[in-house]
């Protein structure tokens, strides 16, 4: 069986994480209970079939050549209890948990996933915390992944097609197209690097955005649920995406929740959000469970006092990234990954980590759902609040995701840069509620 290597920006991913900094993302997904023993029931059914999943059976280890790579290899001794554990929490809002869990790093000799299955007081309802390094999958291969553990809800998957063998006269044929290909990468490169020099360094942005130099390495977690026809009766009534919409929901709770605590004006251009873009192609994605990411890059507006200014500000921003698009400007310096010799991420990991606070501020990462009902064990799942990782020197990363005509955000923070999480999301609700009376 032929080696299959972590691709560059997997790599990356994996040589950037440190204890504090663990780089997983997560989904906290909230189940109705079908009867009594909901919960054991689903602990049950994710130990039987995780085993059936060979992406979840493979570890990560380092190889030998080139230097510095390393491949995904079966795990010999794959032991399911290791992965699928049962919470029994006594908090009726499974976020409180899940916090703990987050803060702590997947075992990096195993495959690098858990399942907690949380357990409250309800009877009625049943929680699971999934968690996939970033390694393993970007948003939405982690949520591929997770359909092969829940009841038959995935569509049929089309076949992969056949990858054609490649003769000598064949590559010779393609080498002078494969050069100009390779000479328009190290433009592109060039290019992102220049934009990422122009997006300047970091001024005026609040200090409850920043977590000091490493951060406590404690993690808290909350999430809100809104009203999806809330959010397009403001797009309608003010024009651009859902996602626009969304994005300017968190600069005005950030300026809401600043204001709260007594943080001073004026904030300058305001903080810098990376907003990850999937290069995914199709329904189902395009090839394997790894990651396929661009982003965007753009200032929050919280100087802007009036929440349809504000919303046209981030409107506008966004438009001018999509006419670069995702593989120009400062948000795509994922894509230098690709340029970077596997020793070279061996090597510098610890420095990109480091160098992440001098790029952007905030994470603001959206991960689209399919509209079917997922259930596991008969329990259908009635909420999904995404999870994202925590860069180093950051304090806050936001995470949303539309299931069933709701929205879900989910907040991830260091807990003790931040000790009032739930202030932000409160101050989401009342930001999308200014929003529907401006346009009513």
């Amino acid at each position: 069986m032929a080696t299959e290597h972590l691709s560059p920006l997997d790599l990356a991913f994996w040589r950037i994480e440190s204890a504090d900094h663990p780089m997983h993302l997560g989904a906290l997904a909230v189940f109705r209970a079908a009867g009594p023993g909901g919960a054991e029931r689903a602990a049950h059914l994710l130990t039987a079939r995780c085993a059936a999943v060979p992406r979840l059976r493979r570890r990560i280890r380092d190889v030998l050549l080139p230097v510095g790579a390393a491949a995904w290899s079966p795990d010999p001794g794959f032991d399911p209890a290791r992965h699928v554990f049962l919470v029994r929490t006594g908090e009726a809002v499974p976020h409180a948990a899940a916090g703990p869990l987050m803060a702590r790093p997947l075992d990096r000799a195993l495959p690098p996933w858990e399942a907690h299955v949380l357990a409250g007081p309800d009877p009625d309802s049943f929680a699971v915390l999934f968690k996939f390094h970033h390694a393993l999958a970007d948003g939405m291969g982690a949520l591929a992944l997770a359909a092969t553990l829940f009841d038959e809800a995935t569509a049929p998957r089309p076949p992969a097609r056949p990858v054609p063998e490649q003769r000598a006269g064949s590559v010779l044929r393609r080498l002078p197209g494969v050069l100009a290909a390779r000479v328009q990468d190290v433009g592109q490169a060039l290019e992102i690097g220049a934009a990422v020099a122009r997006a300047g360094l970091p001024l005026g942005v609040p200090a409850a955005l920043t977590a000091g130099s490493t951060g406590s390495g404690a993690r808290a977690v909350a999430g809100l649920a809104l009203d999806l026809d809330e959010v397009n009766l403001v797009r309608k009534g003010a024009g651009g995406t859902v996602n626009d919409v969304l994005i300017a929901l968190v600069a005005g709770a950030l300026r809401r929740w600043l204001a709260e605590r007594g943080d001073p004006e004026p904030w300058g251009a305001g903080p810098r959000a990376l907003i990850p873009v999937s290069r995914r192609r199709g329904p189902g994605g395009s090839g394997g469970a790894g990651n396929r990411l661009s982003g965007y890059l753009l200032r929050l507006p919280l100087a802007e006092s009036d929440p349809l200014r504000r919303l046209g500000s981030v409107r506008a921003a966004m438009d001018r990234n999509k006419d670069a698009g995702p593989a120009r400007g400062a948000g795509a310096v994922a894509l230098l990954a690709d340029h970077v010799h596997p020793l070279g991420h061996r090597l510098g990991g610890p420095l990109v980590a480091q160098a992440a606070r001098l790029l952007f501020d905030i994470l603001v990462t959206s991960v689209p759902l399919p509209s079917f009902t997922f259930t596991l064990g008969g329990s259908p799942v009635r909420e999904v609040y995404p999870l994202a990782p925590l860069a180093r020197g950051q304090s806050l990363a936001v995470a949303v995701s539309t299931y069933k005509g709701t929205v879900h955000y989910g907040l991830v923070a260091d807990a003790a840069a931040v000790p009032d999480l739930a202030a932000l999301a409160g101050a989401l609700r009342a930001e999308l509620d200014e929003l529907v009376r401006e346009v009513s």
